[in-house]
């Protein structure tokens, strides 16, 4: 497993592009399976990640965040609460 964390939230904003999002994802941050889908007032996130930090840093910057989850894939795979 290369990347540990499956980070999902939620960004309302205005504003928002999807493109931007992702373009800025694949430039700055570390991981797979991006998913940024929705409209300009609403972005859903998922992403796999080993820097959920980063992530929540970056998507604060664009709009009020929230529906944060960010699970632990190993310790699932191990199965354990992640």
């Amino acid at each position: 497993m290369d990347y540990r964390y499956d980070t999902q939230l939620l960004i309302e904003g205005s504003g928002l592009d999807e493109d931007e999002i992702n373009d800025y994802f694949e430039k700055n941050f570390k991981g797979d399976c991006l998913l940024a889908v929705g409209d300009d007032e609403l972005i859903k996130i998922h992403y796999h990640t080993n820097e959920p930090w980063k992530v929540l840093e970056y998507c604060a910057t664009l709009g009020e965040i929230f529906d944060i989850v960010v699970e632990d894939m190993d310790r699932q795979a191990r199965g354990l609460k992640g």
